[in-house]
C-alpha cells in the first residue's frame, strides 16, 4: 500500500520537500526557505517554475515570494516575469562569509596566543547587543575559562564586549545600553553609565580591554577588537583565565600581547584599525 501511495504521489504534484520536517517548525518560514533555496539554484525562475519545483501551489508561492520581496530578499522582473534572489539575501549571506573568514584566518593566531600566554584564547562577535562566542582554543591548564560556541553574554560585562563597545560611537554604545541595560553579575560589574564610559575611554587609549571579574568572580579576561577594511569593529579576540594566574603584574604583559594578536588578524583579513 505504501508503494502504491508513493506511485500515486509521483504522478501528481511533486512531493512537498517540507513534509518530513518536525512538527515544531514554522511552516510558512520553512516553505519560504525552500523557495529561496530553489531560486538560488536557478538564478531566475518564473512563478510557475518555482511552484512546480517546490511542490507548492502558485498562490502560496506567490504570497511567500512577495513577502520576501518586501524585505529585499527576493526581486521581481516585470518585463520577463522572473523572480530572482534580492540584494538583501547577499547582505545576510555576506555576514556569514565575514564571520567564517575571520574564524579561519584567526585560528593560528589564536593558537599562538594560547601557547604564548598559557590561557584560553577566545573569539567573539557582536549580535543584537550581545557578544556571541564563535571560536575558542583552550589552555592545557585544568582550571580554565570555557565558552561554548554560540554562548551569548552582555557586552558591558565581557572583555571582548567592552573592546567592541570602545570602538563604537557614543550613540551606538547608548543604543546597546538602552536595549540590554547594565545588569549586575558580580560586585565588580560596571553598572553605571559613567563608570562604563570611563572604562571604555581607558580601553580606547591602550587599545585593549579588561574584564576584571565583572562577569564571573575569580576570572579575568583581556581583549582587543578586530577591524574590517572600513575600520569597523567586526570581532574581538581575548585571553581568559583565573585571577590566580592573571594577576596584576601580568596585565601589562598580556594586554599588549592580545592587542598584537587582534592587529595580526585585522591584517590577515585585509582590515585596518582606526588611526593606524
Amino acid at each position: 500500500m505504501a508503494e502504491q501511495a508513493q506511485q500515486k504521489r509521483s504522478r501528481g504534484r511533486p512531493r512537498s520537500v517540507w513534509s518530513d520536517k518536525p512538527a515544531q517548525t514554522v511552516q510558512a518560514l520553512d516553505r519560504a526557505m525552500v523557495l529561496l533555496t530553489a531560486l538560488a539554484e536557478e538564478d531566475k525562475a518564473t512563478l510557475t517554475e518555482l511552484a512546480l519545483k517546490t511542490g507548492m501551489s502558485p498562490s502560496t508561492a506567490h504570497r511567500l515570494l512577495s513577502t520576501l520581496q518586501r524585505h529585499g530578499v527576493t526581486d521581481f522582473d516585470d518585463m520577463t516575469q522572473d523572480w530572482m534572489v534580492g540584494v538583501e539575501a547577499f547582505r545576510i549571506g555576506s555576514s556569514f562569509v565575514r564571520r567564517t573568514r575571520i574564524t579561519e584566518m584567526g585560528r593560528e593566531v589564536m593558537r599562538a596566543l594560547m601557547e604564548d600566554t598559557g590561557e584560553t584564547a577566545n573569539m567573539a562577535i557582536a549580535d543584537q547587543g550581545d557578544v556571541v562566542f564563535i571560536s575558542q582554543v583552550e589552555t592545557h591548564h585544568p582550571i580554565r575559562a570555557f565558552f561554548r560556541p554560540g554562548t551569548r553574554g552582555h557586552m558591558h560585562a565581557s572583555g571582548i564586549g567592552k573592546a567592541l563597545l570602545a570602538a563604537y560611537s557614543r550613540t551606538e554604545v547608548e543604543k546597546v545600553l538602552q536595549k540590554k541595560g547594565l545588569p549586575s553579575f558580580t560586585p565588580k560589574t560596571l553598572t553605571s553609565v559613567d563608570a562604563l564610559m570611563a572604562d571604555l575611554e581607558t580601553t580606547r587609549t591602550r587599545r585593549w580591554s579588561l574584564d576584571d571579574e565583572e562577569r564571573n568572580l575569580g576570572m579575568r579576561c583581556l581583549a582587543a577588537a578586530i577591524f574590517n577594511e572600513y575600520g569597523e569593529p567586526v570581532a574581538g579576540i581575548s585571553v581568559s583565565g583565573p585571577t590566580a594566574r592573571i594577576d596584576d603584574e601580568k596585565l601589562g604583559e598580556l594586554g599588549p600581547r592580545v592587542r598584537r594578536a587582534a592587529e595580526e588578524i585585522t591584517g590577515l583579513i585585509g582590515g585596518v584599525a582606526p588611526g593606524a
